[in-house]
């Protein structure tokens, strides 16, 4: 309790450079935080989007289907089972996948064709526009789409493509509906059309690329050619890059905490210098060079204590107001390839918080203790003398 007391009365007698240290260790405090709920609301808000959009429960490739490889699209495809047309009492999407060229305003811009049922529910793609009877193949298209192939609603371009009998045909394709969606692997270089119609284009009747399941996760019942692809699988992208940008975040996380704990070694280093009269006073009167190490370390502690009170003071506000906000991106992200909305919300989980007050303590602590052990080498006599070895 002496030594609590000791060192606060030091704290507060220090004045300035006290907060000064408090103000740039809460600093690092409210920084590290805020990075790091912001990689954790963007993975949990794109991760959303991808299973609303595009992932669903889980999908059934067909076993030569590659997303990388267009190639494959020609082999790619097949009668889809009955067991799996309603897999586990979920609602499902049958997708077929084909390559084609389309000649907006007399340009050529190769596309990829998916075909789905215009009345699925397994996602939140607004395939209900695809009902559209008119004599053009209604298509569904993104924002991205729209953009890079000057296209708007109501647009009708020519489409090329070529059966499984690898006879080329073109027909004329409408824009019934351009959706936005943070999800750009369902948008970029993509026509949806009604599953049946393209089935019919390829002739192709009742195959399909993959099937989509519904939003729980689904049983592996898939069976030769069928392949099951889990949500762990179709996110991995999203999942390296998350991981790739954390990396880069805790090397932000230690150079902040560098920053903060160089403060404080210095200005622990400072106070041994400044105090050896004090210290020598303090040991000749009988106060062991452990107490005294324990003084050292306990006022280093409160620095951390005191910046983690003044952190919570202005960085709950701010945090609490972005959290609600939101962090608006840049356009640019748009071509980055992944789920990135407009605007990502951190989200801080109280695990998040504790852990980073708690090792921003536990470091401050160790390195206020770092330059107290040199009081062990200390004689009363010198240190009243002025004199530091």
């Amino acid at each position: 309790m002496i030594a609590l007391k000791l060192a606060y009365r030091n704290l507060i007698g220090a004045g300035r450079r006290t907060w000064l240290n408090v103000i740039v260790l809460s600093m690092a405090y409210v920084l590290i935080i805020w990075q790091q709920g912001l990689l954790d609301g963007w993975n949990r808000q794109a991760l959303r989007d991808m299973i609303e959009w595009e992932i669903g429960g889980g999908q059934y490739w067909h076993e030569d289907y590659d997303p990388y490889d267009p190639f494959t699209l020609e082999d790619s495809h097949a009668l889809v089972p009955t067991a799996l047309a309603d897999a586990s009492g979920q609602p499902t999407a049958p997708i077929l996948i084909t390559q084609a060229t389309i000649y907006p305003q007399g340009r050529m811009q190769s596309v990829v064709l998916k075909g789905v049922a215009p009345d699925q529910k397994a996602l939140r793609l607004p395939t209900a526009a695809l009902q559209a009877d008119i004599p053009e193949i209604p298509t569904l298209i993104g924002t991205r789409m729209a953009t890079s192939a000057n296209l708007h609603m109501g647009d009708v371009v020519t489409v090329r493509w070529r059966d499984v009998n690898g006879a080329f045909d073109a027909a004329e394709a409408k824009i019934v509906r351009i959706m936005k969606t943070h999800v750009s692997t369902v948008d970029q270089g993509q026509l949806w059309l009604p599953l049946e119609r393209l089935q019919t284009m390829m002739q192709m009747p009742g195959e399909s690329t993959i099937i989509v399941t519904g939003q729980r996760p689904s049983e592996d019942r898939g069976r030769s050619p069928w392949v099951f692809r889990d949500r762990a699988y179709l996110s991995r992208d999203l999942s390296e890059m998350i991981r790739m940008k954390s990396v880069s975040g805790y090397i932000m996380y230690a150079i902040l905490l560098s920053l903060a704990l160089l403060a404080i070694f210095d200005t622990q280093v400072l106070a041994i210098f400044r105090r050896r009269k004090e210290i020598g006073t303090l040991i000749a009167l009988g106060m062991t060079r452990g107490a005294v190490i324990r003084l050292f370390t306990i006022e280093g502690a409160m620095h951390g204590i005191l910046a983690a009170i003044v952190a919570a003071a202005y960085g709950i506000p701010l945090l609490s107001l972005q959290a609600i906000q939101g962090f608006a991106m840049p356009q640019a992200v748009d071509s980055f390839g992944l789920a990135i909305a407009d605007k990502i919300f951190p989200v801080y989980s109280a695990g998040l918080v504790t852990g980073t007050t708690l090792t921003v303590l536990v470091a401050v602590t160790l390195v206020s203790f770092i330059p107290a052990r040199q009081i062990a080498r200390l004689h009363p006599t010198d240190a009243i003398k002025g004199k530091l070895s």
